[in-house]
C-alpha cells in the first residue's frame, strides 16, 4: 500500500468517526469495507467555493453534500463572523430551495450559528433565491446562505454564500471563511442545537414567509413600472418543479397582467423533478412541456425559471411559432429595456461576463452608458458594479451571462428570474400593443448594431495522456501568430491566466482565452474543471437590413458560428 492509500484510509476512517448522519457514515463505510479506493478518493476532495458557492452530488464524504458538510461549513461560517466587527448586531439570513435535504441543510445550519451565539431570520418554507439575497440586503444582514443547487441535475444540492455586502463572497472572503471550514473540527464535535423551521421558533430564530415579503414586490414594481397596455398578454409560466411559481404570478398580477397560465405539471415545488432529471433551462428538452402549453393556450410569451428561480428562460412568436430565444438575445432585449428605463441623472453601468455576446457591450457603449465585462458568475458582475459606483463612474442599470442570468435593478445583488420575468412580459407587452413581438424588436437591434449569433462546443479528450495533451495545446495557444479560422485572421489572443496585475479584480487569473477574430468576432476557449474537455464559445457578426429573411440570416449566423468553432477544433489538433 502507498503512502497516498495509507493517508486516504486515514482520511476516510476519522470521517465516518466525526459524522453525525449514520446513514452517511453506512455509505462511506461500505466503500471502505469494500477496497474501493477510487470511489473513497473522488468522496474525500474536499468542496471549494466555486462560481456560486459549493455545489456537489449528495452523499457521503468530505467532496459530497451532507450534514456533516453542511455542519462544518455552517462553523467555518460562524468562526469567520467572530473576527468581523458588527457581526454579533447583524442577522443572519437563510434560505433553502425544494430539494429533498436542503431544509435539513437549512436548519442545521441554523442550528450551529444560533449556538455560536448569532441572530438568525430564516424562511419557513422552500423560497427562491432572489427573495433570500433581497431579504440579506434588506436587514444588511453579516451572511446570507440559501441551500440550493439551482439547476444541477436531482442528484446534487448546494450552498450559496453572501457577504455583507449582499453579493456571493469572492476574495479574501471566501479564502478566508475556507481556511476556517479546513480548520473546523469533526461534525459530530462542533456545536448544535437541533431546529426546526416551524413555530414555536427557538430563542434567536425569526421565521419568515415569502408570501409577506412586501417589500421585494414593491421594489419590483417600482423598479419596472407596469404600462397600461396589453394586460391581457397570454403567457405561460413553468416553475420547473421549483420555487418560482409563486412569487413570479405575484409579481406579474400585481403589473395586471391578466392571461397567466401555468404549467399545471411542473408549477409544484418537487426537488425530485418528476418530468426532468436535469432541471436545466438551457438543456434540450426541458422546455418542451412549457413550449407545448403556450401553443395550447395561444401564447405570445413563455416563461421558465430554474427551479430556484434565479435564471430566466423565455420563447416568444417567429412567424407565428413559439421560438427559444437564447440567453445573449434575452440579454441584449433586456438590455435595451433597461437602458430606456435608466434616467439621465447619471451614467448607465452594464455589465456582462466575458463568454457572453458583445452585442450588449456594443449597445451599451452606442447608448452612452459604461460597459464593463467580468469573469462568469454574478459574484464578480455585482462585485464591479459596487466598485464601479463608488468610484463615480455611473449607477447601476443592468448585468447578464449568457447562461440565462440577468439582473434588472439594483435591489437584488445577484440574478434574479422572477424580476426579469417581469421586466421581459413588460417589453412584450409594449411591443404587442404596436403589433410586434420579442423578435421584431430583437431584430431592430440587429439592423442596427449587427446580428451577432453564438454557439458552443464541448471537445472532450481521451486517453491516458489526455490531460497532458490538453496542458501542452493551451500552452501554446498563446503563441500562434500565424492561428486562422476558416479563413479568417486572429487578430489578438488574449491568456487569461496572466497579466491579471493589469487588469481589475473582477478579471483576475483564470484559465481562459480569448481570440479576437478580423472581422469582430469572438471565440473563447477554457479547459472544463473536472475532467480533459475544453469549452469553445463563439460570437459572429453579420449586417441585416431585410426583415423578411431574419429566421435564415439568424440560422446562418449560428451556422457561421458553429463552423468557426469545428474549424477551431481542427486547427488545435487535439
Amino acid at each position: 500500500m502507498t503512502a497516498a492509500d495509507e493517508q486516504l484510509l486515514v482520511a476516510v476512517r476519522a470521517w465516518i468517526d466525526g459524522d453525525p448522519d449514520p446513514a452517511t457514515r453506512a455509505e462511506l463505510a461500505a466503500l471502505l469495507d469494500g477496497d474501493q479506493r477510487e470511489a473513497l478518493a473522488e468522496r474525500m476532495l474536499p468542496l471549494t467555493f466555486g462560481t456560486a458557492g459549493l455545489r456537489a452530488e449528495v452523499g457521503a464524504g468530505s467532496g459530497r453534500m451532507n450534514a456533516a458538510v453542511v455542519t462544518r461549513t455552517a462553523h467555518g461560517i460562524a468562526r469567520y463572523l467572530v473576527g468581523q466587527a458588527g457581526a454579533a448586531e447583524r442577522p443572519v439570513v437563510i434560505g433553502f430551495d425544494a430539494r429533498p435535504t436542503s431544509r435539513g441543510f437549512a436548519e442545521i445550519s441554523a442550528g450551529v450559528l444560533l449556538t455560536a451565539g448569532f441572530r438568525v431570520v430564516a424562511f419557513a418554507e422552500p423560497t427562491a433565491t432572489p427573495l433570500c439575497a433581497f431579504l440579506g440586503r434588506e436587514l444588511s444582514a453579516s451572511i446570507t446562505i440559501v441551500v440550493t443547487a439551482s439547476h444541477n441535475p436531482r442528484a446534487d444540492n448546494g450552498y450559496k454564500v453572501y457577504g455583507a455586502n449582499a453579493v456571493q463572497i469572492v476574495s479574501p472572503v471566501d479564502a478566508e471563511i475556507a481556511r476556517q471550514i479546513a480548520a473546523a473540527p469533526a461534525a459530530r464535535l462542533v456545536p448544535r442545537q437541533a431546529v426546526r423551521f416551524e413555530q414555536p421558533a427557538p430563542s434567536g430564530l425569526t421565521l419568515r414567509h415569502a408570501s409577506g415579503l412586501v417589500s421585494y414586490f414593491a421594489a419590483v414594481s417600482a423598479a419596472i413600472p407596469a404600462r397600461a397596455e396589453s394586460r391581457e398578454l397570454p403567457i405561460v409560466y413553468s416553475a420547473l418543479h421549483g420555487v418560482g411559481a409563486a412569487p413570479m404570478r405575484q409579481t406579474l398580477a400585481d403589473a395586471g397582467f391578466s392571461s397567466v397560465e401555468l404549467v399545471a405539471a411542473q408549477a409544484e415545488p418537487d426537488g425530485t423533478f418528476p418530468t426532468t432529471p436535469f432541471p436545466n433551462p438551457e438543456e434540450p428538452g426541458t422546455l418542451n412541456l412549457a413550449l407545448r402549453e403556450g401553443e395550447r393556450r395561444a401564447a405570445a410569451l413563455v416563461l421558465v425559471n430554474d427551479p430556484d428561480a434565479d435564471r430566466l428562460a423565455a420563447a416568444a412568436r417567429l412567424d407565428g411559432a413559439l421560438t427559444v430565444l437564447d440567453g445573449n438575445q434575452v440579454g441584449v432585449l433586456l438590455a435595451d429595456y433597461a437602458l430606456s428605463l435608466h434616467g439621465s441623472a447619471s451614467t448607465p453601468l452594464v455589465l456582462s461576463s466575458v463568454v457572453s455576446s458583445p452585442l450588449v457591450g456594443v449597445l451599451a457603449i452606442a447608448a452612452g452608458a459604461h460597459h464593463e465585462r467580468t469573469l462568469t458568475g454574478f459574484k464578480w458582475l455585482w462585485s464591479a458594479a459596487l466598485e464601479l459606483e463608488r468610484r463615480g463612474v455611473g449607477r447601476f442599470c443592468f448585468a447578464y451571462e449568457e447562461a440565462l442570468g440577468y439582473s434588472v435593478f439594483p435591489a437584488v445583488r445577484d440574478k434574479d428570474g422572477i424580476a426579469a420575468g417581469r421586466a421581459l412580459a413588460e417589453l412584450a407587452a409594449g411591443l404587442h400593443a404596436r403589433g410586434k413581438s420579442l423578435f421584431d424588436r430583437l431584430y431592430e437591434l440587429y439592423a442596427t448594431h449587427g446580428l451577432w449569433a453564438s454557439a458552443a462546443r464541448n471537445i472532450a479528450l481521451s486517453g491516458g495522456d489526455a490531460s497532458a495533451r490538453l496542458a501542452r495545446c493551451l500552452d501554446a495557444l498563446p503563441l500562434r501568430s500565424d492561428l486562422q479560422i476558416a479563413g479568417e485572421r486572429v487578430l489578438r489572443i488574449v491568456d487569461y491566466r496572466a497579466g491579471e496585475l493589469q487588469r481589475p479584480v473582477w478579471l483576475g487569473a483564470s484559465p481562459l482565452f480569448e481570440l479576437e477574430l478580423e472581422r469582430g468576432g469572438r471565440i473563447f476557449v477554457r479547459p472544463s474543471g473536472t475532467e480533459p474537455k475544453l469549452k469553445l464559445y463563439g460570437h459572429v457578426r453579420h449586417d441585416v437590413t431585410l426583415r423578411s429573411y431574419f429566421a435564415r440570416d439568424l440560422a446562418g449566423a449560428r451556422a457561421a458560428a458553429a463552423a468557426q468553432l469545428a474549424a477551431l477544433e481542427t486547427a488545435l489538433q487535439l
